[in-house]
């Protein structure tokens, strides 16, 4: 039952092989014994899941069923649940339950998907590993072979990705700022989607920073991230960032093929230190795409090298604006004070953790007068050339192919002294989301001490159906088909 794919248990359910009340039954006793140790789940709601169930049996009975009714999934704890708390991975939310509903975790709930619980983050979606939330870090169901040490699941959405790969949810909601769905999708060995910023509603969604979030799915394979994003996707009037475009049946895109298709390889992410098992498995990535008809091109994005320094201005300075409401006074934690300055710098010292706090310092700062123009303007004039390059390059080339991380999963705690080194997790992915274009991880090997790695599909505005076509033909060429030691069975 646990290796069943979202679209093999839609199918088991559909065909009365199995209820939507056991299926959730059985994954609510595997959380209730994996969660205590792996911590993926903040908030899990057994009672609701079987709720859910129950009314996805009715409709599994009645025909009014869509491929995710019946489905149980992790909803990354960024996205606000109606009656169910939403923390953010943050003590300063840790009361909050919200009188409404994210739009995509909505659309997920019309469609009939069972939720299981809310999955942790770092604090805000701020980290590459998930070891600054509040409600303590996840840890990684895979590990090293010869080794017990705990890995990190990457960030932010490292909760969701370990509930996913531990076989203790089917499937799951993150989000992408910078890399926080492809990253850990690659550093647990799952496909993981940032689609087209403005193609998921982020109405609801607790904000990072605004130009940047968008709402994605997480998955075991191609094809379930294709029927995740078809419910998930769309225009919608409560966001003004939404983008008023049809949402095609993705998955109608899985069986398309590379043949005749231009793949361009960027020469610059060629960057030194990358781990050599990193660029040997692009390198084979690139002979597979060949060998199913596909074209390699050579490009160049040249302003890419500034990605990280850009995204780490225009970030935090999104993130001091957006991080300003949370003041003590109107929701969430209050630490009262002499007057209501105080109150607000007891609220804010207290419910933010040391890299919010970090984060909402430089943003401040590259706001603030004087450093305006020789930070923040700076960089979103780089950032502008950025998606030049990318523009320039769809003119050439139909989907790019690069590394997701620099390296596979690496151990709690040790990167931690160094948020530098930390913050290079995020190399490769960043550019993508500066640009806004979509692009997806797919697992394609193993390091040479068993851990998972992943390639990126990076496509053109709007065109995740091409994203979709040549990730399914790497999936294909590649099998992965390893589990981590640590799941339900």
């Amino acid at each position: 039952m646990f290796d069943l794919t979202l679209a093999g248990a839609a199918k088991a359910l559909k065909a009365k092989e199995i209820s939507a009340v056991e299926l959730t039954s059985a994954y609510n006793e595997a959380v209730a014994a994996l969660n205590p140790r792996l911590n993926a789940y903040i908030t899990t709601t057994p009672e609701l899941a079987l709720e859910q169930a129950k009314a996805a049996d009715a409709r599994l009975a009645d025909g009014s069923a869509t491929p995710l009714t019946g489905i149980p999934i992790a909803m990354k704890d960024l996205f606000c649940t109606e009656g169910v708390r939403t923390t953010a991975g943050s003590a300063i939310l840790e009361p909050f339950v919200p009188p409404y509903e994210s739009t995509v975790s909505g659309k997920l709930k019309a469609a009939g998907a069972v939720m299981l619980g809310k999955a942790n983050l770092d604090e805000f979606a701020m980290g590459s590993s998930n070891i600054t939330s509040f409600y303590g870090a996840v840890e990684n169901p895979w590990k090293r072979q010869g080794s017990e040490a705990k890995l990190v699941p990457g960030g932010s959405s490292g909760g969701s990705a370990a509930a996913v790969a531990a076989r203790i949810a089917i499937a799951a909601t993150g989000t992408d700022t910078g890399g926080s769905i492809r990253q850990p999708a690659a550093f647990t060995g799952l496909a993981g989607i940032k689609p087209t910023y403005g193609r998921c509603s982020r109405f609801g969604v607790v904000a990072f920073a605004s130009s940047l979030d968008q709402p994605g799915p997480m998955a075991r394979n191609v094809e379930d991230n294709a029927l995740l994003l078809n419910a998930m996707a769309g225009f919608d009037a409560k966001d003004s960032t939404s983008a008023d475009r049809a949402v095609p049946d993705f998955t109608a895109s899985l069986t398309r093929g590379v043949k005749g298709l231009k793949i361009g390889i960027p020469k610059e992410y060629r960057l030194e230190g990358t781990n050599p098992e990193i660029l040997a498995l692009w390198d084979k990535g690139i002979e597979w795409l060949q060998a199913q008809g596909a074209e390699i091109v050579e490009i160049s994005l040249p302003h890419t090298k500034y990605g990280l320094a850009v995204y780490y201005i225009v970030a935090p300075a999104e993130a001091s604006s957006n991080l300003a409401r949370y003041d003590g006074v109107r929701y969430g934690k209050r630490v009262d004070g002499a007057d209501l300055i105080d109150l607000y710098e007891r609220s804010r010292a207290e419910g933010f953790g040391a890299e919010v706090k970090r984060r909402i310092m430089i943003g401040t700062y590259v706001l603030s007068h004087g450093y305006y123009d020789a930070y923040y303007l700076k960089a979103q004039k780089v950032r502008n050339l950025i998606l030049k390059d990318f523009t320039d390059a769809f003119g050439q080339v139909d989907a790019i192919l690069t590394p997701t991380a620099p390296s596979a999963a690496f151990g709690l705690g040790e990167k931690m002294d160094d948020p530098v080194t930390m913050y290079l997790n995020d190399v490769f992915t960043v550019p993508a989301s500066l640009a806004g274009v979509p692009a997806m991880s797919v697992p394609a090997g193993l390091s040479a001490d068993g851990l998972p790695l992943g390639l990126q599909v990076i496509g053109k505005h709007f065109d995740e159906e091409t994203v979709f076509a040549v990730s399914a033909a790497i999936e294909n060429a590649a099998g992965f088909s390893a589990l981590p030691e640590v799941r339900a069975k």
